[in-house]
C-alpha cells in the first residue's frame, strides 16, 4: 500500500474522527496518552518543531503552548482545514501544510525537534520516514513519537476481563505479522450506541512492525534513542475513565524519544 491509498483513507475517516474526538470521545488521547507524551517531551520553548502527522491539530496545539515554533504537516486535507480554522480563531503562530513523511519538504536542518503523536505506525514506509526526519532535524535535534506498543498491541489483541467486567489480561497474537497495510475498523468506543450506528467506522491502514524493527530503523536512520515511556493510567484516571483502565494491566503505547548527533 503506497502513501496515496493511506491519505485516502484518512481523508475518509477525518471529518468524524475531528468530530467526535474534540467532543471528548478520544479518552485515550486525552486522559492518558497525550498528557504523558508532553511530561517526556524536553524543553521545547523558542524552539522550531514539525508535527508530522498531525491531524486536526489538537496535539500540535498542545505543544505550542509550550512556547514552540510549530509547523503541522498531515495528508488529510480536512484534517488542516479543521486545524486552520483553530488557527485562525486562536492563533498560535502554527504553519499547517499538506505533505507526508516520505518526503519532507524542507531543507537539511529545519527544525529543532520533531514531533509525532501517533501516525508513524500507520505511514507505509517508515524506514524512509525515519531518514527523512532525520535530515531535517538540526544536529543535536530529537525526535519525539507515540506509536501502538508493538508488544503489547499487535495485529491481534483482546482485553480478557473478570465477572465485574475488568481488564486482568491481555491475550496477544501475530506479534511477528508485518502485513503492510492491514485495515483496522472501529470507532471511539465511548460514542453512544445510538450514534455509532449511524456511523462509518474509522479505516485506517496500520503498518505493524516489531519493537526490534522499530530499533533498528531508528538507528539505520542515524538517530540515538534516547528514552522510552510506557504510559499507564493511575489509579485516579482508570476509576474516573475506566476505558483507559486496562492500561494498567499492560502498556498500550510506546514513547520513543531519540536524538540526532
Amino acid at each position: 500500500m503506497d502513501a496515496k491509498t493511506v491519505a485516502a483513507h484518512w481523508e475518509s475517516n477525518a471529518e468524524t474522527w475531528t468530530i467526535y474526538s474534540r467532543a471528548g470521545h478520544d479518552k485515550y488521547r486525552d486522559k492518558l496518552n497525550t498528557p504523558a507524551f508532553l511530561d517526556m517531551l524536553p524543553q521545547v520553548e523558542g524552539l522550531r518543531g514539525l508535527d508530522l502527522g498531525c491531524g486536526e491539530g489538537t496535539n500540535t496545539r498542545a505543544v505550542a503552548r509550550l512556547g514552540a515554533r510549530m509547523t503541522g504537516l498531515d495528508i488529510a486535507p480536512t484534517f488542516l482545514r479543521y486545524a486552520r480554522e483553530t488557527e485562525e480563531k486562536d492563533p498560535l503562530g502554527i504553519d499547517y501544510l499538506l505533505g507526508e513523511g516520505l518526503r519532507i519538504d524542507f531543507p537539511e536542518a529545519s527544525f529543532d525537534f520533531v514531533t509525532a503523536f501517533m501516525s508513524m505506525m500507520d505511514m507505509a514506509d517508515q524506514r524512509a520516514m525515519l531518514k527523512e526526519v532525520t535530515r531535517v532535524l538540526k544536529p543535536g535535534g530529537f525526535l519525539q513519537f507515540s506509536i501502538l506498543h508493538p508488544c503489547f498491541v499487535p495485529p491481534t489483541r483482546r482485553n480478557i476481563r473478570d465477572e465485574r467486567g475488568e481488564a486482568v489480561a491481555v491475550q496477544i497474537a501475530d506479534y511477528f505479522d508485518e502485513t503492510e497495510g492491514r485495515i483496522e475498523r472501529w470507532l471511539f468506543s465511548d460514542i453512544p450506541p445510538e450514534e455509532r450506528e449511524k456511523l462509518t467506522p474509522f479505516s485506517i491502514p496500520r503498518f505493524h512492525r516489531t519493537l526490534s524493527n522499530w530499533v533498528a530503523m531508528i538507528v539505520e536512520a542515524g538517530l540515538v534513542i534516547q528514552a522510552f515511556g510506557e504510559p499507564m493510567a493511575s489509579e485516579e484516571v482508570a476509576a474516573a475513565e475506566p476505558v483507559v483502565a486496562d492500561t494498567r494491566v499492560a502498556p498500550i503505547f510506546l514513547h520513543i524519544r531519540a536524538v540526532k548527533p
